[in-house]
């Protein structure tokens, strides 16, 4: 989905536990929302930040739609400003949401009673109603990309009570989070909506009720959006000191080896450098000499997820968990780190790195209750912490590959004539990629493999090949990642149970079909706490770590962002995201 926009983070979705019926402002996971119902707004913004600018931003490839909500057409980048949702996530919370187009909401048992701000207003005037939300969850779920589907998959119903009161009915033994994926519904207008057709690709812009208005499309080059000044939230405190720039332009290039050289010569103001190497070298010039480009980085608290080689164990030759151990072993990542990356990343050693969700020391009472009932499916190392042992950074990682060796053995290779074979055939497999830029980290692996008689072959693929071969799982080996959010939930099904393993077009790439890990799949969707949820998804992380199903590669555990110095940000950032639109510009600011 497209819905983070200028808003770089990653969601927590999550769910409070009021009395039943009870009308809240806020939902939470197993905690109690940090601010109460009168608050005046969010801690890291400024709540007076000055109005005005206009803010230059890049997008690469083009689009040839506004409509985001669809799987045809490619849609253009910032359309999200334009649009509000029943509820806001908060940035210094994991798990909260306050209302926005929601005035307040009440739980039943297996249903959410919303009612909505009767001054909510679309961009022409007209209210916004119960049933332009029920229109949206229909069209969404029914007409929507597919990705909706999975997101409302337990909701069995929306049913307009009054003008400004929705049900929302849920299947029985729902998960926790449903609400607050209720809750992040956008608002689109029935009556606008009805003499369109919602499954094409268009370039009118929607009728909407969001905090800018798009201005001017140039086709696959540029799309304005400017700030209404009669936006009637603009005083809510969810939006308090947020959206504070008059104008934003996104700027499309084609090509993202040119974005850097377009920053540098002022054409937009902000970046987020995600290349280590750009980063150390690539800003260099009159602006960054002067001071006028500034580089900073921002730490944030955001599960990381695991970024990897992935094997496909639907092949016979991964099937064997001491084979995947041995291979995983061969990859330097102290040399890569020191050679290609300048220090800048982490080792990755959890499914859920940099949270709280990450498995740490051995397992605590609590996990071994959920690992118990399922030991015959799980490694006898589960209970153990994992750790992947680090290298002299030489890029010959001699005890590892001794290590590798030995493991090899015990599955049943040799090494004969510089070859690992088992029963006459020889240890060889394909390695997919896509991007040309990898290839700098695959190939000193690759010469780490052929230490051990281990042959990888690299193929690379234009990007349609490849996810047709993604969507058939046909493949050895790939370079991916599982990104996570702060709640994770029915996400998890597609990327490790049996079930996905048989879906084309899963995401359980690596091909993974143990009962016990969909069993711990579903102690994560239907965790009811918040303590029980870090419980069992530290559960998961250890069956996954020490089932060797990835070569684990690594992580930032900061923002690296680059400005041109008309753009400010508040004093105190917050810890889950990176929220652009706290930023100001100076009144006059406009090109750099």
């Amino acid at each position: 989905m497209r819905w983070t926009g200028l808003v770089l983070a990653l969601v927590a979705l999550a769910m409070a536990a009021p009395a039943w019926g009870e009308p809240v402002h806020a939902l939470a996971l197993g905690s109690t929302p940090k601010y109460g119902p009168d608050f005046s707004h969010f801690d890291y913004v400024r709540p007076d930040a000055p109005k005005g600018g206009h803010l230059r931003l890049a997008a690469v490839g083009g689009f040839d739609s506004l409509n985001p909500w669809i799987l045809r057409g490619q849609a253009a980048e910032g359309v999200e400003l334009t649009v509000d949702t029943l509820m806001v996530q908060s940035l210094d919370e994991p798990f909260t949401v306050y209302g926005l187009v929601a005035q307040s909401v009440e739980l039943e048992d297996e249903a959410m009673v919303v009612r909505l701000r009767p001054e909510a207003r679309f961009h022409d005037g007209s209210p916004v109603t119960a049933a332009d939300v029920v229109f949206t969850f229909e069209a969404l779920s029914q007409r929507g990309s597919p990705v909706y589907q999975q997101y409302y998959a337990e909701v069995t119903g929306a049913k307009a009570v009054d003008a400004h009161t929705v049900r929302f009915t849920f299947a029985a033994g729902h998960s926790p989070e449903l609400p607050l994926i209720v809750g992040q519904l956008p608002v689109l207008s029935q009556r606008w909506w009805q003499e369109r057709d919602f499954t094409a690709p268009s370039l009118e812009p929607p009728l909407t009720s969001g905090p800018y208005r798009v201005e001017s499309v140039q086709p696959g080059q540029r799309i304005t959006y400017v700030r209404d000044p009669n936006y009637w939230a603009r005083d809510l405190p969810v939006n308090r000191g947020r959206h504070n720039v008059d104008r934003i332009t996104y700027e499309t290039y084609r090509d993202t080896s040119v974005t850097l050289e377009a920053f540098l010569a002022g054409q937009y103001h902000f970046r987020l450098e995600t290349t280590a190497k750009h980063w150390h070298i690539g800003y260099r010039g009159p602006a960054v000499e002067s001071g006028r480009i500034r580089r900073e980085r921002i730490a944030h608290h955001l599960p990381q997820g695991m970024q990897c080689f992935a094997f496909n164990l639907r092949r016979p030759i991964f099937a064997d968990p001491r084979v995947r151990h041995a291979l995983a072993l061969a990859f330097d990542f102290s040399w890569s780190n020191t050679a290609l990356f300048h220090g800048e990343y982490t080792r990755t050693t959890s499914f859920f790195a940099n949270s709280e969700l990450a498995a740490e020391g051995p397992a605590s009472p609590e996990e071994r209750a959920l690992l118990d009932p399922w030991r015959e499916h799980l490694p006898a190392s589960v209970d153990l912490p994992f750790v992947l042992p680090k290298t002299d950074g030489s890029g010959f990682p001699r005890e590892n590959l001794r290590q590798a060796l030995t493991l090899l053995t015990e599955a049943g290779y040799r090494l004969e004539n510089g070859v690992m074979t088992r029963n006459g055939q020889p240890l060889s497999f394909e390695l997919l990629l896509v991007q040309p830029e990898f290839e700098r980290v695959v190939l000193p692996y690759q010469r780490n493999l052929a230490k051990l008689g281990v042959r990888m072959q690299v193929r690379l693929m234009d990007v349609a090949q490849y996810i047709g071969r993604l969507r058939t799982f046909d493949y050895d080996m790939i370079v991916t990642s599982f990104p996570q959010s702060l709640s994770p939930g029915n996400e998890q099904r597609s990327f490790w149970t049996s079930a996905a393993a048989k879906t084309p077009g899963s995401r359980n790439y690596c091909g993974i079909a143990n009962p016990a890990i969909d069993a711990l799949v579903e102690a994560v969707i239907r965790a009811p706490s918040r303590t029980e949820l870090i419980t069992a998804c530290r559960a998961l992380d250890r069956a996954l770590l020490h089932g060797w199903y990835v070569v684990p590669q690594w992580h930032a555990t900061s923002f690296r962002v680059a400005y041109w110095d008309v753009l400010h940000h508040p004093e105190h950032t917050p810890p889950y995201g990176l929220d652009l639109q706290s930023w100001w510009m100076e009144p006059e600011g406009g090109r750099p």
